[in-house]
């Protein structure tokens, strides 16, 4: 694993890809390139812009999408006043941004593997649908709102078997849920892959544990530091202990972690 750093990198590009409302809105936002270019699909990166002074006093953590010679790039929804500014940011603004970091979601080639997202959640399948190196074994299934030209979908799309399903209404849930299952029941012999909200996560879980298949859950829990000092993050294991989601995840065994709230 490429150890942590902390750099400074300039903005290469930033572009709104959905609805402008507060809440739906997502854009991509791309970097220039880390002085790594090495990560595992699931680690993430801390950023915080120069610009944001004092107003703003904690970086925001986001899922690594591509790092290559090219840049860096994040696929990010706007939910508050941070990530409100970051999609603000003009091309030459500086940022800090320090990471690689937590672990990355297992990669077994020879293995079947299920991809699942919901939202955002799809960030961290376009490198790994990217680096896989047999990709005729990977099947990606995606749930979202916004149109499906919002989201860096085509990329995965041109690799691997995908699937997408927009909920339009609220009955349309209950259809996704029905989706899901019955993917993750041909998945018995391979693995799941998990990616998006809690109820989203809290689903799989529950899939993964009725249909006896092996499951990773990557948390988007709120963080401060990114390097386990601020216990802002923290989950509880299997045991009930607890655990800092930036270290020792944001990906976690499905049947290793337990998931507050609703």
């Amino acid at each position: 694993m490429t150890p942590p750093s902390c750099q400074t990198l300039r903005v290469c590009d930033c572009t709104l890809q959905g609805p402008a409302d507060v809440g739906c809105a997502l854009f991509t936002l791309r970097l220039a390139a880390p002085l790594w270019n090495d990560f595992t699909p699931g680690q993430f990166v801390m950023l915080r812009p120069e610009n944001w002074g004092l107003e703003l006093t904690w970086a925001r953590p986001f899922s690594i999408c591509q790092a290559d010679d090219s840049g860096l790039t994040l696929f990010i929804q706007i939910v508050g006043r941070g990530t409100a500014r970051l999609a603000g940011l003009k091309p030459g603004d500086a940022v800090t941004v320090w990471g690689p970091l937590g672990n990355g979601f297992a990669l077994e080639p020879a293995t079947p593997t299920l991809l699942l997202a919901g939202g955002v959640g799809i960030a961290p399948f376009v490198g790994y649908a990217l680096r896989h190196p047999a990709p005729e074994r990977l099947h990606f299934v995606f749930g979202h709102r916004p149109d499906i030209a919002c989201y860096p979908y085509a990329s995965i799309a041109a690799r691997v078997v995908s699937e997408h399903f927009q909920e339009r209404r609220p009955e349309d849930i209950g259809r996704f849920v029905e989706l899901l299952g019955a993917r993750m029941l041909g998945f018995r012999d391979g693995m799941a892959l998990a990616c998006g909200p809690l109820p989203f996560l809290r689903t799989v879980q529950r899939l993964a544990q009725e249909l006896g298949v092996r499951a990773q859950l990557s948390l988007e829990n709120k963080m401060a530091c990114g390097v386990g000092a601020c216990l802002g993050c923290v989950a509880s294991d299997d045991t009930g202990w607890p655990v800092q989601v930036c270290t020792h995840g944001p990906v976690f065994w499905s049947d290793r972690v337990v998931l507050e709230g609703v």
